[in-house]
């Protein structure tokens, strides 16, 4: 039984807010690392801590009000003057803050916090009295490019409740600290400054299960789920919804008095003309109130971006770079369900940049580089789709070696290694199994994760690509649909049967000229500007039994697979209202729409279609077509994505 029994709404209030001052005061951190001296962050800061402090206080949370309490004392001190901000204090403040997280989740749980780890409390005592703490965690095996060590295990949690710090590995990407014997436990500090480290494990661990794809406990997965149903909106926003409903209603009675006098008998012309109004006027209202509750899924980015600078700041620091990450377009809006898949993408791409792309001090120096090396991560909104980029100023991405290494992982042959672009070769780091690590570490270099990272965009009916210039650095492009509740989607037919494929995959439309049709190595292909590429009759792909005679071919694009579907005819561009089929979903098949006319019509899952037919990186399997008795006319209105 939860011990906030009858303060659960309560409790939420306080979690939902206390968790963005949270993520408000490590940005704030980071920031003030870069600026000791700014006593308007040290004053934000303060209040932040002091807010959740009262919050958790009247929960009766004892072990987080302390926990708060050390650190908000801290705090005074350096906005009074008495401590000035050094390396050691921000890396036991950080610490703290993580270990503020960590209590969230058993709130979340509705039990109690457990008390902070000693150590941490030990550091944050020592540090106020302008102390060093020399009491660590023995590293069982540290890491050759970080400071890292074994974190000290807190007690075990009692049967029945909630491991909390497995649940804020989850969240944090620490893993559970391992178990070490008591006498290993506790060592005296090395150098002056791996006390501090030491005492940031203790409270975040290694961050290894950052990784996209990671095993949550049960437990966390439970938590989302339950935080995951509720959403901010703007009240204008609710407004607008509610006032486009009045207008609905008002527009409903106007259509039943008019089909009262129809009914009635009244059909002359200014009674039809009424109707025509009433209906055009439904019609308009309808779409805007449609774009109205859309807009209430719509979420700032920035609400996702807020933790990425903290992740950044700990990773570099682990590694010994300088590194600054710098947002932009925080403001853009996306649907509320994409930020929470997107966050574990995200973290993946920013570690990647922050661990591979920026070079270590010593060789960006050589190389004519600041130490300070720059990581951007931006959102805009080009059109109905949002844009995501991650780049860094590093060392860049070699073409060849990525061919070479592939190679000799087995991933690709060296008849394909020579026919790859240099797009193709930068799209071998998402293939599983590939990595450039020289040794396997917390980090990286088990090869998963950026096939994952690709995975996962593609669920969300997204894209992601590559630019890199060897010295300059490397920039990775997601591209997603506005919203995952309209999908747009291009109509085409097989016979008089209508399928819709994601128009995000669609290049072009061009009709099958049976002269350009070419057998090579047992598949049909057709030459578009000097790339060959197999035709896929989608009759055959769904297991059609009627001949096969395609017109057209739908030019799609899946991430390194480019290919040209065959189809009778298309009916042109909609935007699709996706309806999910739970009960009953056949392969291959995403959802389904329902047309102006009120026909419904399949939404077709390409990426599954194509692998119950075999195919795998890009080999088409060899499905030839018949040419169509007469050459068709070029469409009038090619569509391209």
């Amino acid at each position: 039984m939860s011990e906030f029994a009858g303060m659960e709404d309560l409790l939420q209030d306080f979690l939902t807010e206390a968790e963005d001052l949270l993520s408000d005061v490590d940005n704030k951190l980071v920031d003030l690392e870069r600026s000791p001296d700014d006593r308007g962050l040290l004053n934000d800061i303060f209040r932040g801590f002091h807010t959740i402090k009262g919050g958790a206080g009247f929960l009766n949370a004892t072990e987080l009000v302390t926990l708060c309490h050390l650190t908000e004392s801290l705090f005074d001190k350096l906005r009074n003057g008495e401590l000035g901000v050094t390396a050691e204090i921000m890396d036991v403040i950080l610490s703290a803050t993580a270990g503020v997280r960590g209590m969230f989740e058993n709130l979340h749980h509705g039990a109690q916090p457990q008390a902070a780890d000693p150590a941490l409390i030990e550091a944050l005592k020592a540090v106020q009295s302008g102390e060093k703490s020399d009491r660590a965690a023995a590293p069982a095996s540290p890491p050759a490019a970080s400071t890292a060590v074994t974190p000290v295990p807190a007690a075990s949690p009692k049967p029945g409740e909630p491991d909390w710090k497995q649940l804020h590995a989850a969240v944090t990407g620490a893993p559970a600290p391992a178990a070490q014997p008591p006498d290993t436990a506790v060592a005296a500090a090395p150098a002056p400054t791996a006390a501090a480290d030491t005492i940031v494990q203790n409270a975040l661990g290694r961050r290894s299960a950052d990784r996209p794809g990671s095993s949550a406990p049960s437990g966390r997965r439970d938590v989302e789920r339950q935080r995951d149903t509720s959403i901010r909106v703007d009240t204008a926003r609710l407004d607008q919804v509610l006032n486009l409903s009045g207008e609905i209603g008002l527009t409903k009675n106007r259509l039943n008095a008019l089909r009262s006098d129809i009914l009635n008998g009244s059909n002359d012309t200014e009674t039809l003309h009424a109707l025509d109004v009433a209906v055009s006027q439904l019609d308009l209202l309808v779409s805007d109130l449609q774009n109205a509750v859309m807009k209430t899924r719509m979420q700032p980015i920035g609400r996702l971006f807020q933790k990425y600078p903290r992740i950044a700041r700990d990773l570099a620091r682990s590694l010994g770079k300088d590194v600054e990450l710098m947002l932009a377009g925080e403001e853009t809006e996306i649907d509320k369900t994409m930020i929470e898949d997107l966050s574990d993408p995200i973290i993946h791409l920013i570690r990647n940049a922050v661990d591979h792309g920026v070079e270590d001090p010593d060789e960006r120096r050589a190389a004519g580089k600041s130490d300070k090396c720059e990581v951007r991560l931006e959102a805009r909104q080009e059109g109905d789709h949002i844009v995501i980029l991650v780049s860094d100023d590093g060392r860049g991405m070699n073409p060849e070696k990525l061919r070479a290494k592939a190679v000799q992982k087995g991933l690709i042959s060296d008849e394909e290694a020579n026919t790859m672009d240099e797009r193709q070769s930068f799209n071998l780091i998402f293939l599983p199994g590939f990595s450039l690590a020289a040794k396997v570490s917390d980090v990286s270099g088990r090869g998963v994760g950026m096939d994952v990272v690709r995975t996962n965009i593609q669920k969300l009916n997204g894209s992601i690509d590559i630019r890199s210039m060897q010295g300059k650095g490397t920039t990775f492009i997601i591209n997603l649909p506005l919203t995952l509740a309209i999908l747009p989607v291009l109509l085409v037919k097989l016979g008089d049967q209508p399928f819709a494929v994601p128009l995000s995959m669609v290049r072009e439309i061009l009709p099958i000229d049976p002269a350009e049709v070419k057998e090579v190595g047992g598949r049909a292909t057709m030459v578009v500007r000097g790339e060959v590429l197999p035709i896929l009759p989608l009759c055959n792909l769904l297991g059609w039994e009627q001949q096969c005679t395609p017109g057209y071919g739908v030019l799609m694009q899946m991430a390194e697979l480019s290919f040209i579907l065959a189809i009778d005819s298309f009916a042109g561009r909609e935007d699709a209202v996706i309806k999910s089929l739970d009960d009953f979903r056949p392969k291959g098949v995403a959802g389904v729409t329902t047309l102006s006319n009120g026909q419904i019509v399949l939404i077709l899952d390409m990426k599954e279609i194509l692998g119950a037919a075999g195919e795998q990186r890009g080999v088409a399997r060899a499905m030839l077509i018949k040419p169509p008795a007469a050459k068709p006319a070029r469409a009038e209105a090619p569509v391209a994505a």
